[in-house]
């Protein structure tokens, strides 16, 4: 690298980071999920990147593994306490302050200090290191966190005396989620790695019961989720806004905003509109996993402009009129306050659901997604991770498809296991190297790794997308580990376009997720990815350098690691929203954008679990091309929605009238793209509310 481009390179950190210490959190669901093990690993990456950063305080506890991986690195010397005839060690933070390195690690910050220290507990340590000028990578389980510590004392029944205050964890610059699954933690935990052997049986009673690590891996994602607030603007945020007003039945108003709002990938703000009760508001905000904003405020003296929402969510009223009349970036839910309707979703039921589960389960294969925000995120890593260790069990592990992408260090990880020969296509003169799933299921092992599974297969392949082969390789009884990125699900497509304005063409069916048995995410902080990416270490110098200012801008990677969260605690839950209506009607007019309309909401009401149709209604004046509606028509079927065309000089009215031909169906429209001037004509969507609708979906187009 010349010296021009690592100067330019260094005010890009130097911008990037700033000049201030830095406190970032790893936040694990038990013990056993490598928090020690990443701690270390962060301070080798970072001594190789020339960075003075040392180790404060790790507990190796013993084991050979983390003893051998802190070889060579510097650390604090710990302090040594007398009490009761004992001696005992712990950090010292005086040393550390005349050491002064930059970056210092320092695990289990949910521990209370021994006599010596100038502060009770370690979490404190921490927070003077960083005002000190020293940046901090530390560690502690969920179950310390202060707001988490009586849930999990009421499930485990033993009382946790070390905890973590809430405003520590909102006090961090990054935090960074350490998910692993319960399978996993309990084989580590009957392998001797977390406990005494004499302890292991009564640990997977309790602490390690499936349940109990089940709730702590959601516990740990959503105050992950909390904590992270994508700085990005005011239509691209995944919020969503519901003005609850008075005289309202307030529970089934928020839960069906909330329905929307989670089909939207958005989370949910509620705001009281006038006076109400506000402990039922309280109650069902929290009943539907919103957050209650508690003063009061009149949405038509809101300025618009400055709501932080994608979502608006607003009873049907004057204010909703003159809002739906207006251009808008962000959509629109308008609400009949009156109504209550709410019912179960109609979606396909998970395999491990079936009432002949069993019997599935002697044909079909375990699936396992490792997911991430997006490449580079270690998820190829972590799954070689996990391949290794079922090996040391005794697992017969084939890797049938890994891209190593010329990463040294995932290449390394391949070298003890069995490779499977790749299945070579020639098509037009092009060479391509595809799963040899025939080979796969010849071979059958009991767990085969197969990488990104929302590839593209080459020309000419039974199966065109991969993860149709990894169906076949699980109905043939094999056990498959894979990978995605969050962004090629094809419900996220619209999501993801609105927050990275990035259109992801290679996409694969949310089904997938569901029908997994693990979905574990891979989270990795913005800025560690746009520092892998400098490295090196996920494209390309030519290419990265594109990346950087293009899709893996801060923004985009903190809104794509938001969407991670959320999705992989959606795809864990078994429970979903009921649905605030049973069909979409969708009205599209001769306009070529109107494709997309379709397609986007198809994705919002496959993801509501309701039925879509779709109703193009000309007016005697249109003068619209056969060619232009006869691909709308040939869109919506694609999309398996019933297709309506009729001509009227009332097309509004006409509207409404199909839409109340079937129970319970939610008109939507595409946003106007004018401000509405005189004499022109109201927005198609005033006019809806006008001629009689009582609830409105008003979409933006992408």
């Amino acid at each position: 690298m010349a010296l021009d481009d690592r100067a330019n390179n260094a005010d890009a950190l130097l911008k990037e980071y700033g000049s201030t210490a830095r406190l970032v959190i790893y936040l694990a669901a038990a013990p056993g999920a490598g928090k020690t093990r990443r701690l270390i690993e962060e301070v080798r990456r970072l001594r190789m990147q020339g960075r003075d950063a040392v180790l404060g305080w790790v507990d190796t506890k013993g084991r050979s593994d983390l003893e051998r991986s802190i070889q060579g690195l510097p650390r604090i010397p710990a302090r040594t306490v007398r009490l009761s005839e004992r001696t005992f060690e712990d950090f010292d933070l005086v040393t550390a302050f005349e050491r002064h390195p930059e970056v210092l690690a320092l695990d289990e910050v949910a521990h209370v200090t021994l006599p010596g220290s100038p502060y009770a507990n370690r979490w404190e340590e921490a927070l003077a290191l960083r005002e000190g000028g020293i940046s901090v990578l530390c560690a502690f389980n969920i179950a310390h966190l202060e707001s988490v510590a009586p849930i999990v004392e009421r499930l485990t029944g033993y009382p946790l005396r070390a905890l973590v205050p809430d405003h520590f964890l909102a006090a961090a610059d990054e935090v960074v989620a350490l998910d692993v699954s319960p399978r996993l933690l309990r084989s580590r935990l009957r392998s001797g790695k977390i406990v005494q052997g004499a302890d292991v049986d009564t640990a997977l009673q309790h602490v390690f019961s499936e349940a109990i690590l089940e709730t702590l891996r959601e516990l740990l994602l959503h105050a992950v989720d909390t904590v992270t607030v994508p700085n990005v603007s005011a239509e691209r945020v995944s919020t969503a806004v519901a003005f609850v007003p008075s005289s309202t039945p307030i529970e089934s108003y928020v839960e069906r905003a909330a329905a929307v709002a989670d089909a939207l990938d958005l989370q949910l703000e509620v705001r009281p509109v006038g006076k109400l009760d506000m402990d039922e508001l309280e109650a069902a905000a929290a009943k539907s996993g919103a957050e209650l904003l508690s003063e009061p405020i009149d949405p038509q003296r809101l300025d618009i402009n400055q709501l932080r929402a994608s979502l608006i969510v607003l009873p049907n009223g004057q204010a909703a009129r003159k809002l739906v009349n207006r251009s808008m970036e962000r959509d629109i839910f308008v609400i009949d306050p009156a109504q209550t309707f709410l019912a179960d979703p109609l979606q396909p039921r998970r395999l491990e659901d079936r009432p002949d589960r069993d019997a599935q389960r002697q044909r079909y294969g375990r699936l396992i997604v490792y997911v991430g925000a997006a490449a580079g995120c270690g998820k190829t890593y972590a799954m070689l991770d996990r391949a290794h260790q079922l090996v040391n069990e005794g697992v017969d592990v084939v890797a049938a498809l890994i891209e190593t992408h010329g990463r040294p260090e995932t290449a390394a990880m391949i070298e003890d296991l069995e490779v499977l020969p790749r299945k070579i296509v020639m098509k037009s003169g092009i060479r391509y190297e595809e799963l040899d799933r025939d080979g796969v299921i010849a071979r059958a092992p009991e767990v085969a790794l197969v990488d990104e599974l929302a590839h593209t297969n080459a020309p000419s392949l039974v199966a065109r997308k991969r993860y149709e082969d990894v169906l076949a390789i699980l109905r043939a009884g094999i056990d498959v580990i894979s990978t995605l990125n969050i962004q090629h699900l094809e419900g996220l497509n619209d999501t993801v376009f609105r927050l990275t304005q990035t259109l992801v063409r290679e996409t694969l069916p949310d089904g997938i997720l569901s029908l997994a048995d693990e979905v574990i995410l891979i989270d990795v902080s913005p800025h560690t990815l746009r520092q892998r990416l400098r490295e090196g270490k996920i494209y390309s110098p030519e290419r990265a350098e594109r990346a950087l200012s293009g899709f893996f801008t801060i923004e985009n990677l903190t809104a794509l690691r938001e969407l991670a969260l959320r999705e992989t605690t959606r795809a864990r839950s078994r429970e979903r929203h009921r649905v605030p209506f049973e069909r979409l009607l969708l009205c599209v007019g001769p306009r070529r954008e109107d494709e997309a309309l379709i397609r986007r909401c198809s994705q919002i009401a496959a993801r509501l679990g309701v039925e879509f149709a779709v109703a193009m209604i000309l007016e005697p004046r249109d003068a619209a091309s056969p060619e232009l509606i006869a691909n709308l028509r040939t869109e919506a079927g694609k999309q398996n929605a019933a297709w309506r065309q009729e001509t009227s000089s009332a097309a509004p009215r006409r509207i409404i009238e199909l839409a109340r031909r079937t129970p319970e169906t939610v008109v939507a429209v595409a946003a106007t793209l004018r401000r509405p001037r005189w004499p022109q004509r109201n927005a198609f969507a005033r006019r809806i509310l006008d001629a009689g609708a009582r609830e409105l979906i008003v979409l933006t187009r992408r």
